[in-house]
């Protein structure tokens, strides 16, 4: 099987095998490579953003489609312009040349037919990581065949509860999906590589976002990282910037910001499991202006 082939799409785990040039999948995208924004972006791990900003190109389009996305103008709605590999690969090297620390490639999986001949055009010429960030629910084979050209990879691990998975992303096949690829991803990049400045520049951080009345899932999720990662492998980013976006008022029991407790209980179970290697987040992050504007920047 081809995972190129965007004539039978296979590119992540729903398997859609929809022909992009006639029709779209689950994903909503076609066969046209499509971004909303192409700009330093200084909301992401400490390591990742640096002093200058990480050089994120937001894609159009999302295989999870998330009930609470904060970019859902984009990954849901499609929002964005299509552009050409050619345009793409010249969009990286302009973020390079304007000081990114680094190429962050957000919710790309559905345009790697694209992207990578985008990365292969200016291989020669960027000399700075490349970061695979995504929602987790990617393909092992996905993982493999990206080995020559990722080198970060910032995936989330979002729910264990595979009846949340389903209801929250329409993924009943979350965990099983997400735990074998980010697994893959620690196998295939080693241990984290951070530079004197403290940038990183090779490795996994594994994001959990704490979900309002779920807490239970993250707890059930930190045990499962615990038992199943080697401790100096990955670094763990928990995330308390959970705000109600897109259609979380459909969902009463998650149309609410998390707690204290909610956050703080699950950063206590966390240190008390050793999970110390990472990051944390302020309360305060949880605010809608963290959410970058929309508006073609870059592209």
């Amino acid at each position: 099987m081809n995972l190129l082939d965007f004539s039978n799409c296979r590119l992540c785990p729903r398997n859609c095998g929809c022909d992009r040039k006639n029709s779209t999948g689950f994903c909503g995208c076609s066969d046209k490579l499509r971004a909303a924004r192409a700009a330093l972006h200084h909301w992401e791990e400490p390591c990742i953003s640096g002093t200058h900003g990480s050089g994120t190109v937001f894609f159009s389009g999302c295989t999870l489609q998330c009930c609470f996305c904060q970019n859902f103008s984009i990954s849901i709605e499609h929002y964005g312009k299509d552009i050409t590999p050619r345009r793409l690969g010249d969009i990286f090297l302009s973020l390079q040349n304007q000081g990114a620390h680094n190429i962050n490639l957000v919710t790309p999986t559905q345009y790697l037919p694209w992207i990578l001949p985008a990365l292969e055009l200016v291989r020669d010429e960027l000399k700075i990581p490349v970061v695979y960030n995504c929602g987790g629910y990617e393909k092992t084979e996905t993982i493999r065949l990206l080995k020559d050209y990722v080198d970060i990879w910032l995936p989330d691990l979002k729910y264990f509860d595979s009846a949340l998975s389903a209801r929250y992303s329409r993924a009943s096949d979350y965990f099983s999906a997400a735990s074998e690829a980010i697994l893959q991803m620690v196998r295939q990049t080693g241990k984290p590589v951070l530079d004197t400045s403290g940038l990183m520049k090779k490795g996994v951080i594994i994001r959990h976002m704490v979900l309002p009345g779920q807490r239970k899932d993250s707890l059930r999720l930190l045990h499962w990282i615990s038992e199943n990662l080697t401790p100096g492998t990955y670094l763990l980013s928990l995330l308390s910037q959970f705000t109600p976006f897109y259609k979380s008022s459909s969902y009463p029991e998650i149309n609410r910001r998390i707690t204290t407790f909610e956050y703080e209980s699950v950063v206590e179970e966390a240190i008390r499991l050793g999970l110390t290697q990472g990051f944390m987040q302020e309360k305060s992050s949880a605010k809608e202006e963290y959410t970058p504007p929309f508006n073609l920047e870059g592209i």
